[in-house]
Formats: structure tokens, sequence, C-alpha cells
């Protein structure tokens, strides 16, 4: 059994200020407008094409978290993925676009805003507003598949010399990358895979999107208290913590819950254990973990993994609220078991 040192605990700590990113981590990384985009892989695999990748943290959670860090104007081009993509906007805002054709719809967010897209449809993104932006991505199962792109940007990746294997493997032909023999090119979708990718109306999409404005806490969770709440984001069924489905329900799955947690200034979560993984990913301010080996003082942009049954609390020790998302490795979690009720027992 693992001894959670501090030391052990850094190791599951990615502070914004350390993250590795890639250039040329997909097939578009040279298209014009898409040539300034980085791309993170924080837990587990992620979706990249290119080996170079780093993995911060590689343990299987259930879900994959990452991130895309871009500058003014700069997009992501049309893909589609196989498992749930569900975006927490860290800062910059940032324009949603769907279909093929970036013609079927759109969706603006701002930081704080969360919006996932179904399964099985095109999406990109753009940068809208000047200075770089940060997305934090939680992309569904330990194993997420690779993205299925749209025609037109295997034309423009050929334009460039990129070439993309079967498998996902990315080939760059200007630095001397050749086609292994026998190996088969990613081809672009046909006419009947196009037609299984159809979008949904935004009446439909927009359902999937909450702005920061409408996060409401809710009073049953366990966490609740004085200067903290907990609000619902993402729930696929009725947890065992206090929490209903929704607010966001899709017709696809997600497996993981999504919450929001604020504390204000002083206010403290009683030590307590989780019967799932728990991801902390800082929006603003400062968050203290703490638990009986140490504690960790996160500030935004940091993302933290919490083991499965360790016993931690937090606080909020600076003078603005901290506000950090939490994406729980279960559908429907569990309640917390409170330290303080587990020593009466």
């Amino acid at each position: 059994m693992t001894q959670w040192t501090q030391a052990e605990m850094e190791k599951r700590l990615v502070r914004y200020a350390d993250l590795k990113g890639l250039r040329n981590a997909f097939i578009d990384a040279r298209t014009p407008g898409s040539d300034r985009k980085e791309n993170f892989t924080i837990i587990g695999p992620g979706v990249s094409e290119n080996k170079a990748q780093v993995v911060h943290i590689p343990e299987a959670h259930g879900f994959n978290f990452g991130a895309a860090r871009q500058p003014f104007g700069c997009t992501n081009s049309q893909h589609s993925h196989l498992t749930a993509e569900t975006f927490l906007v860290h800062t910059g805002k940032w324009r949603f676009v769907f279909g093929a054709n970036k013609d079927e719809g759109y969706l603006d967010v701002e930081p704080g805003d969360v919006a996932t897209v179904p399964t099985h449809m095109f999406r990109g993104f753009e940068k809208r507003d000047e200075g770089t932006g940060f997305l934090a991505v939680v992309l569904g199962h330990d194993d997420p598949g690779k993205v299925v792109w749209a025609p037109s940007v295997f034309k423009m990746a050929e334009d460039f010399g990129l070439k993309l294997l079967k498998g996902g493997k990315l080939v760059d032909t200007t630095i001397g990358e050749t086609v292994p023999e026998g190996a088969e090119l990613e081809q672009p979708p046909t006419a009947e895979k196009m037609a299984e990718l159809a979008t949904p109306s935004m009446d439909e999409l927009s359902k999937y999107y909450i702005p920061h404005a409408k996060m409401a806490g809710n009073p049953s969770s366990p966490l609740a208290g004085e200067g903290v709440e907990e609000a619902a984001l993402i729930g696929d069924v009725d947890a065992q913590d206090g929490f209903k489905a929704g607010p966001i329900i899709g017709h696809w799955t997600h497996d993981f819950a999504l919450r929001r947690l604020k504390l204000e200034t002083g206010a403290v979560v009683a030590q307590h254990s989780r019967s799932e993984r728990e991801v902390i990913f800082v929006q603003s301010g400062t968050l203290e973990f703490n638990w009986s080996e140490g504690t960790l003082i996160l500030g935004a942009g940091d993302t933290l993994t919490v083991p499965i049954g360790l016993v931690h609390g937090f606080r909020n020790p600076a003078s603005a609220d901290a506000i950090a998302f939490i994406i729980r490795g279960a559908a429907a979690p569990a309640a917390p078991q409170f330290a303080t009720a587990q020593a009466a027992e």
C-alpha cells in the first residue's frame, strides 16, 4: 500500500507553469490558422498523433485530462471524437464551430464556462480575443480512440507535408520521414461515414453548455457548508452523494461526473475520502489541499489527481474565492466518507 508522502503527492500535481505542450500533435499542425496551437496531455494517453507528445501522468483514471493553448485567431480544425469531449474554459474567449465545413452553428464561451460536445459529430474551436487562451479538456474512457478529421483537413495537411497513418501516427515528410513499407494511410471519411457524423440541431447542442453565471451550488452536497458550495455540471445519472443527474445530460455517456467547488476566503472542507478518482483543476484563486502527511497549495491552472481512499481536506487561505473544477471518475459518485465519522465508529 502506497504511503502518500509529500513527495509522492507532488508527483500527482501538474503545475500550469510546468506543462509540456506540443505544437505538432495533429495532422493540421501546419495548416494556416492552426499552426500556433499547443496540445497538452496531462492525464492518460490522450488523442495526440505524435509520439513526441509528453504524457504527464499516464495512470488510468477512466477518463483523460488534457488541454489546448492558442493565441488570438488560432483555430483547431474540424474533427469528431469517439468518446465525450468536455471543455472547461480557463482563460480567453472561444467559439466552438460545428459541422464538417464550419457552417452548422456555433457556440461562444468565456472563462469559467463549461461545454460538452456529443460524440460522432464535427467540431472545431477558435480563440476569439486578444492574447493567449487555455482550454482544459476531459475526454471519456481510458482509451479515447483517435479523432476523425473532416475531409478538408486531409487535403490541407498533404499540402504541407503531413500524412496520417491508419492507427493515428503522424508522418512529417518535410523532415525526411517516410511512410513505412506496407503501411496504410488514413483516408478521409466516406460519404456513408459523413452521414453518421451529422450535426444535431443548435437547440440540442445548447443544452450541453452551462455558463459560469448559471452554476448553482447544491445545498444537498455533503461538502456544502459555511462559505463552501459544490455545483453539479455534468452527471449522466443520479449519484449517491446528494446529486441528481444533470444539469447537463447527453444522449451519449460521459462515465464521469463534473462539479465546480467554490470556497470563500477562510472556508474549509473537512477531511474525507472518496471511492473514485478525483481530479482537481483550479480555475481561479488559491486552494490548499491537505492530508495527514502534508499540504499542497494549488494555484490557477494547476491540476492534482487524488488517490482513491486518501483522506484529505480543502481550505481557501487567500483573499479571493477559490474555484476549482472537479472530475469524479464515476458516472454515479459515492458519498464521501468523512474522517470524523470514521473516527466515531
